[in-house]
């Protein structure tokens, strides 16, 4: 008898990352339920995109959470009175949202424990490291040990776990893993400032680290932007 389909929460934004970590999980025959959190994000694109993807790769369930953390501002991506930058920064960017994995994982983890899920994925990965402390190893470890001790499910030594499958893969090694498994990147939105059609602006972080995966794997950026689109 073959064995059950690992039942599986994947967090799905909509961008190049989250669309690769879905496609990966459904080639290696997990039973997928997508997850996307409406945070209050600049644009809704990436939620158009998510939907589309959560309907391509016919998963069990997509559902889309609000939890609106720009209510309390702090960054870029949630409060427009800051700009989002396009020019390479140091530190922790402006871009970083205040415990966004954190919510958004703790929000996976609700639905993981009432579905009796056995992963949760996250899509971080070696290219956020720097600037991004939600994304790193020990920030997944650490949730591993909090679902752990904290659920019901965790005290029945059940705890769905949560994995990073894209952890140590860079933007290129991404893309060409996510080719070989057919994702089509240009349905995809990582812009962080997308136009309500989900064309990209081509000039902030996420878009020239998107073009320089692209370019590094050799392979085609199929990305829609502004300037090129119209």
């Amino acid at each position: 008898m073959a064995a059950a389909a690992l039942r599986t929460v994947v967090l799905l934004s909509g961008g190049l990352d989250s669309a690769t970590l879905l496609a990966a999980a459904r080639a290696a025959g997990h039973d997928c339920y997508a997850l996307t959190v409406d945070y209050g994000q600049r644009h809704a694109a990436e939620l158009a995109a998510a939907r589309a993807l959560a309907t391509t790769y016919a998963v069990r369930e997509h559902r889309v959470a609000r939890v609106d953390l720009g209510q309390f501002g702090g960054s870029a991506l949630t409060d427009p009175a800051l700009a989002v930058p396009e020019t390479a920064s140091a530190g922790i960017p402006v871009t970083y949202v205040p415990a966004r994995n954190t919510v958004m994982l703790a929000v996976a983890l609700a639905w993981a424990e009432v579905l009796a899920a056995h992963e949760i994925h996250i899509g971080v990965n070696a290219i956020d490291y720097a600037g991004y402390p939600d994304c790193r190893p020990p920030f997944i470890a650490a949730f591993n040990e909090l679902a752990r001790v904290a659920t019901k499910a965790g005290l029945d030594a059940c705890a769905p776990r949560i994995e990073a499958p894209l952890m140590q893969l860079g933007k290129a090694e991404i893309v060409r893993w996510g080719t070989t498994l057919g994702v089509d990147y240009a349905r995809t939105v990582s812009c962080y400032q997308a136009d309500a059609g989900g064309r990209a602006c081509g000039r902030c972080d996420a878009c020239r680290l998107r073009a320089q995966g692209f370019a590094t794997a050799g392979l085609a950026d199929p990305t829609r932007y502004v300037s090129i689109s119209g």
